[in-house]
């Protein structure tokens, strides 16, 4: 090559004028491969010298030892939100005692996601754990493309194929709204996350679910969206008190947009939970340290980082043998915001 960069996946798809999962699965012997492509494919790894990463070849029979968990998130968001914290956490004591190291990435831009697809296709890492899913991401549909074991925190979808765990999020949105109204409130309004993520609907329908078992409307005005950030919540809450200002409850889909809401209702001169009930998500550690301490639906985010990793260790050793879905239980811890 005379000095020139050594040549890559990227670089021999190119040259042989496809796609870099097909080159991956000509390296790895899969059959999925027309003849056309795979002589296109040879003919450029022969043209350009590419000695191909051993880990990315005999995927059946050896291992990176390696797992990625990847987070489609900024860092201030991954720095700021409880949930992920504890996630990692879970994760990492799952794997304790087991040969799996782990490969934590953050995918910001297109270049991280670029980087992220060539570790993914040379088979750099022996599977995948994908947390914070948007139901347009891109990751999770190459994942299965290129037949990597993958697990998702969450899931796009009701009708997601992926192996997917999550928490029982309708259910624990639904008792929340059921303790306001024992509690004597009528106006129960929501601030729910993006609509583009399926946890932040699944609250959502829980929220209307709960109001419907009261026997009141899920009306449309009595629900502000946020992005599951403190500024986010509090945004939300300044339209619910523009739009609804007799409103007496709130139910946030997250602790931490739960904690600006907080902050925006002490702001307007509104006493929590005197004048207004506010109720989170998550029963992460924000919901401590507010003044006064948040009542708020605990998901058990170490556990589910713990049953995730499980679940992708038994793909790894089993193909198809997890279990496509796994629920894991809430409960309402109640203090003194409502």
């Amino acid at each position: 090559m005379g000095g020139s960069r050594r040549p890559t996946i990227k670089t021999v798809a190119a040259r042989a004028g496809v796609g870099r999962t097909t080159v991956s699965r000509v390296l790895n012997g899969s059959p999925l491969v027309s003849d056309q492509a795979r002589r296109a494919v040879e003919e450029a790894i022969a043209d350009l010298g590419y000695v191909p990463n051993s880990l990315a070849r005999g995927l059946v029979r050896s291992r990176a030892d390696s797992i990625a968990l990847v987070i489609p998130e900024s860092e201030s968001r991954l720095g700021a939100e409880p949930y992920f914290s504890a996630v990692i956490r879970g994760v990492s004591r799952a794997l304790a005692g087991t040969p799996m190291q782990l490969l934590l990435t953050l995918v910001r831009d297109q270049l991280e996601l670029d980087r992220l697809v060539d570790v993914l296709t040379e088979r750099r890492v022996d599977g995948v754990l994908l947390v914070s899913v948007h139901r347009h991401d891109p990751l999770p549909d190459l994942l299965e493309r290129l037949e990597l074991p993958t697990v998702l925190a969450g899931r796009r979808s009701s009708d997601e194929p992926l192996v997917h765990a999550h928490s029982d999020n309708v259910g624990g949105a639904s008792a929340a709204v059921a303790h306001l109204w024992e509690r004597g409130h009528r106006s129960i309004c929501t601030i729910a996350g993006p609509p583009d993520m399926e946890v932040a609907e699944a609250r959502l329908r829980g929220w209307r679910s709960g109001l419907a078992a009261a026997g009141s409307t899920a009306r449309q005005e009595l629900v502000a969206r946020g992005d599951f950030t403190e500024g986010g919540g509090r945004l939300a809450m300044r339209e619910l008190l523009a739009r609804q200002p007799a409103l007496d409850a709130v139910l946030a889909a997250s602790d931490v947009m739960a904690a600006g809401a907080l902050a925006e209702l002490r702001a307007q001169g509104r006493r929590v939970p005197d004048d207004v009930a506010l109720v989170g998500f998550d029963d992460s550690i924000v919901a401590r340290h507010t003044d006064p301490p948040l009542t708020s639906v605990r998901q058990r985010m170490d556990e589910l980082g713990r049953t995730i990793t499980e679940l992708l260790l038994m793909e790894i050793r089993e193909p198809g043998r997890a279990p496509r879905r796994t629920v894991l239980p809430t409960e309402l811890v109640v203090r003194e915001s409502s």
